[in-house]
């Protein structure tokens, strides 16, 4: 992970997963699988948000205009992605659910690398979605210590 102190942008240079789907029936599928819930990961971790306004409760962020989209320029340059294949016990196929794991993990992931970025503690409390502008408030407030 990158991070621009002056602007607070922050670029997943690389990415690597590895999963235990079980029992992999169609390695294409899977990989598709986990790419998206990797997306979808960083995409809450980054840039999804709903708002609510605070009087009437109506959701502002309603439409793709007003909402934080995750796109190919939210996914990191390099993904590597790597199977450990474990079969479940509890079917006879042995296959595990396959699009959790990239979701969870992401978010984890990249909250935790912002932390680490950013010296002195200044983001280790950092709300999602991790946007610029909370970025480089932290990046200022870890130069100010």
């Amino acid at each position: 992970m990158e991070i621009d102190p002056d602007t607070g942008a922050v670029d997943i240079v690389t990415y690597t997963a590895v999963d235990d789907c079980g029992n992999i029936l169609d390695p294409i599928v899977v990989a598709g699988q986990v790419q998206g819930s990797i997306a979808q990961g960083l995409g809450q971790a980054l840039v999804e948000n709903a708002v609510y306004d605070p009087v009437s409760g109506q959701l502002v962020t309603g439409s793709f205009m007003d909402y934080g989209m995750p796109h190919a320029h939210t996914m990191p340059i390099e993904l590597r992605e790597a199977a450990h294949s474990v079969p479940a016990t509890s079917n006879a196929l042995g296959v595990k659910g396959t699009g959790e794991a990239g979701t969870t993990a992401a978010i984890a992931a990249v909250m935790n690398a912002i932390s680490h970025a950013i010296p002195n503690g200044a983001a280790d409390h950092m709300d999602m979605p991790a946007t610029p502008a909370k970025v480089w408030e932290a990046c200022r407030k870890a130069m100010a210590k």
